[in-house]
């Protein structure tokens, strides 16, 4: 079944409210292997000017792919999961996140187009605090393998 056409454009509602929080930051950091003092030092990120630890800037994914797993799973979609790769991914971002944010994640559909029997989907989420201050806009593309892929 190909993916609905009808989607783009489409704004899935934003997910619950996610608190960045101190550990989570580490946790990430150490993930990714980035030494970086001010992911782990409140003394190192006020330092630098920041409220509290600062997330590194890839961390808003945290939150995007769950926000893009609505539309992944979305049955009206039309999207076989079992075929999704990721083609790409970037952010924007507004400022940075800290120990403390709230956040939410809205995902919208951007375009949807067949390239070489494969779909390609873009689509950007916008990482919002719960007061509605947008924080990263984070820009992705999957790709939908057709069925000789």
């Amino acid at each position: 079944m190909p993916v609905d056409q009808s989607f783009v454009g489409r704004t899935y509602p934003p997910s619950e409210p996610y608190r960045v929080n101190r550990e989570k930051i580490r946790e990430f950091a150490d993930a990714i292997n980035d030494p970086n003092p001010a992911y782990r030092s409140v003394d190192a990120a006020r330092a630098l000017g920041h409220a509290d630890i600062v997330a590194p800037p890839t961390f808003p994914i945290v939150l995007t792919m769950n926000a893009g797993n609505a539309f992944l799973f979305d049955p009206a979609a039309g999207v076989d999961f079992s075929r999704v790769v990721h083609g790409d991914q970037r952010f924007v971002h507004e400022r940075p996140l800290v120990a403390g944010d709230k956040i939410t994640a809205a995902l919208t559909i951007d375009g949807i187009r067949v390239a070489g029997g494969n779909e390609i989907i873009a689509n950007h989420t916008e990482v919002r605090t719960v007061d509605g201050e947008l924080v990263s806009t984070a820009y992705a593309t999957i790709v939908v393998r057709g069925p000789g892929a």
